[in-house]
């Protein structure tokens, strides 16, 4: 028989791995905790939270109202004006009269996120924008 290398004796047997040691974890059962996810909310914040964005929805509305028709009184079919600068004093100053309205009404204007914010003045300058087109006609 012939002499084996060292390379040729690795593989004919098997390696022998060294195991580490098995550690058991005696970890206690603790009862799964109460906690409310920051999702979720109770019955009387999702009406609140339902009656709020309705309120927001309605004055920015009757803001849009308004507001075509002071822009319909002053500027008629606003020929000799640049429309986009009527459209951003119509947007800077909702802006401001909706965080004062809010107020009165209990909506926290603080806990508004850009989101929301984009919404109402969206919901003005539609309501603006058709005030204003119906009142040329």
């Amino acid at each position: 028989m012939s002499k084996q290398s060292p390379k040729s004796k690795s593989r004919k047997e098997p390696a022998t791995a060294k195991e580490a040691p098995v550690k058991v974890a005696t970890a206690s059962v603790e009862a799964p905790e109460n906690k409310s996810l920051p999702n979720q909310k109770t019955p009387e914040e999702k009406q609140k939270a339902h009656r709020d964005g309705i309120i927001k929805t309605i004055v920015a509305a009757v803001l849009g109202v308004i507001f075509g028709f002071i822009m319909f009184s002053q500027y008629g079919a606003g020929e000799d004006r640049i429309w986009y600068a009527i459209l951003m004093i119509v947007i800077g100053i909702t802006y401001y009269v909706q965080k004062l309205i809010y107020i009165p009404l209990k909506i926290d204007t603080k806990e508004f996120k850009p989101k929301d914010w984009f919404f109402v003045e969206f919901i003005v300058i539609d309501f603006f924008l058709v005030t204003w087109t119906l009142l040329l006609n």
